[in-house]
């Protein structure tokens, strides 16, 4: 990618992500929305359509896509290997390990997801240009990027985040890199207050000299920890909103956002 690995994502949470991903309520909230979204985007294709999922890492999301597309070739891509071992483990999908800035294939596809992906590198609208030149004539990119500059916090810089974004920020950024925004929304809106709460009293906390590497790692961790009864409760919360943004709705605010958006010619 165009950041050293370093920059780009520590590695050092993979095993971790392995572990928790199918039973945390976020992983299996965005998920549910990934899987709705998809089988619609892809309904009307025909069959042997190409999908790539770039920043795959463990192999979360692509297992989804894998399902949602059998009638097409789903590929996922990441600069990990150590993500790509765990992907191996959920999906028979096929999995290339190479570089975001320098894409290894000679095959447009039909649609590329990045799932929180956008947000790790600096220049994002590169990425972006990057992407679509893989797009075919009437390709598609579904993406979800983390939202509200003011939510920055201990788990951006443990995730090595550039950014959180603005609904506009992305939509412009998008239309910058000469796609059309088919729609766009914020998700993840039962969680906000909790996160917002959360976010400002860790900013009270962490004092004048920000926060400790230990520190940082310890919060991340902690954040992703399944709590049983909360984090049912929260599922099933968050796979309402799901169903409903699967109808092509929307929602004024999130943690998160979610984009459609068409190649222009």
């Amino acid at each position: 990618m165009s950041e050293p690995p370093s920059q780009s994502y520590d590695p050092v949470y993979f095993d971790l992500l392995f572990r928790v991903e199918d039973r945390h309520f976020w992983f299996r909230a965005r998920n549910t929305l990934v899987a709705a979204l998809v089988k619609r985007l892809v309904a009307d294709l025909p069959r042997g359509y190409r999908v790539l999922e770039i920043g795959c890492g463990t192999g979360n999301v692509l297992q989804v896509l894998d399902k949602a597309c059998d009638r097409g070739a789903v590929v996922g891509l990441d600069l990990y290997l150590e993500g790509l071992r765990c992907a191996r483990r959920r999906t028979d999908a096929l999995l290339v390990q190479g570089d975001v800035s320098a894409l290894p294939f000679g095959v447009s596809f039909d649609l590329i997801a990045l799932f929180d992906v956008l947000e790790h590198f600096a220049d994002d609208r590169r990425i972006l240009s990057a992407v679509r030149n893989l797009l075919g004539e009437e390709g598609r990119l579904l993406l979800t990027v983390p939202a509200y500059p003011s939510l920055w916090s201990y788990f951006d810089e443990a995730s090595h985040h550039y950014r959180r974004y603005s609904r506009e920020e992305l939509a412009r950024k998008l239309e910058e890199a000469c796609y059309k925004v088919e729609w766009i929304t914020y998700y993840m809106a039962g969680l906000f207050p909790l996160v917002w709460a959360g976010r400002r009293l860790a900013w009270l906390a962490k004092g004048a000299g920000g926060y400790r590497k230990d520190r940082v790692a310890d919060l991340t961790i902690s954040e992703l920890r399944i709590r049983p009864v909360v984090n049912d409760v929260l599922a099933w919360w968050l796979s309402l909103e799901a169903h409903w943004l699967a109808r092509g709705r929307a929602l004024p605010w999130g943690t998160s956002l979610l984009a459609v958006a068409r190649k222009v010619l």
